[in-house]
C-alpha cells in the first residue's frame, strides 16, 4: 500500500493514521468552530433534562479518550465520574472546554503516534469490556463522530446557521 508520500505503508499504520487524522485535522476543527460561535449560555442550553448539552458532550468526550486510550493504551493514571460528566450543571468557560478538548486530543495524539502496530492486537478491559487496542481506537473515532454529530446539531438549531464544513463541495 503507498501513501501519498509514495512510501509504503502497511493497514495497521493506515488505520493508526487515519485515526489520528479523523480525531485531530477534521473532527477538532469542527467542534472548536461550533463551540466558538456558540455564546457561554448556549454551550449550557438543554432542551430538556434527558439531553445533553454541548458543554456536558465535551467533558465526556474528554472522559472518553482519557480513560479508553490515556489510561488504557497509553498508561496514565486516570479516575473517571463518567456520570459526573452528564449531570455537571456548573457552565465550564468555553476556553476551558476548548482547552480540554484540544489537550485530550492532542495526547490522544501522540499516544497513537508512539503505538507499535504489532500492539494494535493486545486485548485489555476497560469499563466493562474485553476489548483490543484497535476495538478501542476504533471506538474513541466513532464515539466522538457520534456526539460531534450531537454538537452540530444543537449548534444549528441554536443559530440557525450551517457551519459550511462542505462548501468546497458544492458546484460551482
Amino acid at each position: 500500500m503507498l501513501t501519498t508520500t509514495g512510501k509504503s505503508t502497511s493497514e495497521a499504520q493506515e488505520f493508526i493514521e487515519a485515526s489520528r487524522v479523523f480525531l485531530k485535522d477534521d473532527f477538532l476543527p469542527k467542534l472548536k468552530h461550533c463551540l466558538e460561535d456558540l455564546s457561554e449560555q448556549d454551550v449550557w442550553w438543554r432542551p430538556n433534562e434527558q439531553s445533553n448539552s454541548v458543554g456536558n458532550l465535551i467533558l465526556h468526550l474528554c472522559g472518553n479518550m482519557r480513560q479508553w486510550i490515556l489510561s488504557s493504551i497509553g498508561g496514565s493514571s486516570f479516575e473517571r465520574d463518567r456520570e459526573a460528566e452528564f449531570t455537571e450543571r456548573r457552565p465550564h468557560p468555553k476556553a476551558e472546554l476548548v482547552a480540554n478538548i484540544e489537550g485530550t486530543i492532542y495526547d490522544v495524539d501522540r499516544v497513537l503516534k508512539g503505538l507499535p502496530t504489532s500492539a494494535l492486537l493486545e486485548r485489555f478491559s476497560v469499563q466493562a469490556y474485553d476489548t483490543s487496542r484497535l476495538q478501542a481506537i476504533y471506538h474513541v473515532v466513532e464515539h466522538f463522530s457520534y456526539h460531534l454529530g450531537q454538537i452540530l446539531y444543537i449548534y444549528k438549531l441554536r443559530t440557525g446557521r450551517d457551519p459550511g464544513f462542505y462548501r468546497h463541495l458544492q458546484s460551482r
